[in-house]
Order: structure tokens, then C-alpha cells, then sequence
């Protein structure tokens, strides 16, 4: 395991995180009683808008029943619920972090999605799946932690059939120095962010042909300055997994948007 790796995996390896949110849970819904997508939302989207988010853009790529679809950087599953709740679709998460799969694999037997949702820890450069063995690819505030964006892409690709989607949602550089610690890195070390411009370069290196190509910026920040304007949220929250410093890494986020070191992209792919 690389040095760069073992320093992601360690930012996303919460302490003992399936026994935490299990007592998270325990006032809002007894261990027995069944778990809803909608109730999870708040504590398993870990990116920019949420669930909302996820809404969109399955449905710019066109997700059916049929489709199989691979979530890289599936954090504790909540992408991967949505999808497989409101398509009927199968999913595949993949994840660095062990504790995170455990939770996913926890959070989707309550939810009742185990038979169209499963999980595995997994490093997205080296996938061990059959090459053209997904429809859909999704990839969700997950590149910036990846330094070889080429061997990425080319690994996406290596994963969808022909006429496959490619989906990302992703942090990509303006002006200015990021201000740490973020969401996804206490400091620049394990942060690997590109300007759009070099984003959407890498992806046609590839061999990827957008369909789908957004700056979401402004909706993001319209969504930050809605949520940073009520009240700190209580109960299921990221905080949850990410512990109690995520909310100044999240105003942090919020600052880099506002501050135009950083924009948000949208995007959906196919193979050219």
C-alpha cells in the first residue's frame, strides 16, 4: 500500500463507526424496526448537496432497472441505496475504508437492499472485476483523493460495457489556495484537486465523450448558504461518521466555493 493510501484510508477510517451510528440510530428507529433510504439521507451522502445531488444526476445517465451499476468511493453506501431503492437496480460499492464497507453492508441489510446492494473494500486503480462489467460507474467527491487521475479514468473505462456512463461529481480548482482542513483532507497531502479545464482533458484522454457537462457551483452555494443558515443539524449527520471537527471542515468547503478557489462539476460520460 502507498504512502498516499494508507494517509486517505486513515482520514476515513473512523474508530468502531457501525457501533456509533448504531447508537445514533437507536432513538429514531429500535434496532429491529426497518431503515428508509429518506431517513439516512443526512448521515450517508458524503458530498455537495446530498441526496439531491444523487437524484440528478441518475437521472442524466439514464439509470434503469437493468443497469449495473459500480459506486466507487461508496463511503457507507447511501448512493448506492438510493440507486438501488428507486431503479431496482444492482449496485456494487467500493471503498478504501474497511470500517466504512462494514457500515454499508449494516446501513443496507436494515434498509432491505442486501439482495440489489453489496460492498467490498477496494482501491478504484485496481478493481478486481471483469473488464465491460458495468453499465453505469458513478463517482461522487472521490477524485480529489486519487493522484493518478489517468489511471482512474482508465480504470472507469476498463469497467463499462460499450454505450456504459460514466458519472462524476467532483471539487475542481480555481483561484486561490484551498483553505484546510476539508471534507476530504486535513491538508494539501492527500488532496489532488484539477482545474476543470485539466478534468475534462484527463477524461477525453481516456477516451470519454461528455453528454452531460455542468458547473454546479452556484446551486452548491445556494444549497450552503440554505443549510449553513438554519440550525446546526442534531441526531443522524456526517458528523456522526466523520466526527465532531466535519462541520468546521464543511464551513471550510463552503468558504473555498465562495472564495472561487473552488467549483463544483457535474458530469456524465461515455465511452468514445
Amino acid at each position: 500500500m502507498t504512502d498516499t493510501i494508507a494517509k486517505v484510508r486513515e482520514h476515513y477510517g473512523a474508530m468502531r463507526l457501525t457501533e456509533r451510528i448504531k447508537a445514533a440510530l437507536a432513538t429514531i428507529a429500535p434496532e429491529e424496526q426497518s431503515l428508509t433510504v429518506a431517513l439516512l439521507a443526512p448521515l450517508d451522502q458524503f458530498h455537495t448537496r446530498g441526496i439531491l445531488a444523487t437524484a440528478e444526476l441518475a437521472g442524466a445517465a439514464g439509470i434503469e432497472r437493468s443497469t449495473r451499476v459500480l459506486d466507487l468511493g461508496c463511503g457507507i453506501g447511501g448512493p448506492a441505496r438510493y440507486l438501488a431503492a428507486n431503479f431496482g437496480c444492482n449496485v456494487t460499492g467500493v471503498d478504501l475504508s474497511p470500517g466504512f464497507i462494514d457500515a454499508a453492508t449494516y446501513l443496507t441489510a436494515r434498509c432491505g437492499l442486501a439482495d440489489r446492494a453489496t460492498f467490498q473494500v477496494g482501491d478504484a486503480l485496481q478493481l478486481p472485476f471483469d473488464d465491460a462489467a458495468y453499465g453505469a460507474v458513478f463517482l461522487q467527491h472521490v477524485a480529489m483523493n486519487i493522484e493518478d487521475r489517468a489511471a482512474l479514468y482508465a480504470e472507469v473505462q476498463r469497467m463499462l460495457t460499450p454505450g456504459g456512463r460514466f458519472v462524476t461529481y467532483d471539487l475542481v480548482l480555481r483561484d486561490g489556495d484551498i483553505v484546510y482542513p476539508a471534507p476530504w483532507a486535513r491538508d494539501a497531502s492527500t488532496s489532488f484537486l484539477l482545474s476543470e479545464a485539466d478534468t475534462r482533458a484527463a477524461l477525453e484522454q481516456a477516451g470519454f465523450k461528455s453528454v452531460f457537462w455542468r458547473d454546479d457551483t452556484q446551486t452548491a452555494l445556494d444549497w450552503f448558504k440554505a443549510a449553513l443558515a438554519g440550525s446546526p443539524p442534531s441526531g443522524l449527520n456526517l458528523g456522526v461518521v466523520m466526527g465532531p471537527d466535519f462541520a468546521a471542515a464543511t464551513g471550510n468547503l463552503a468558504r473555498n466555493l465562495r472564495e472561487n478557489r473552488l467549483g463544483v462539476l457535474s458530469a456524465v460520460l461515455t465511452r468514445s
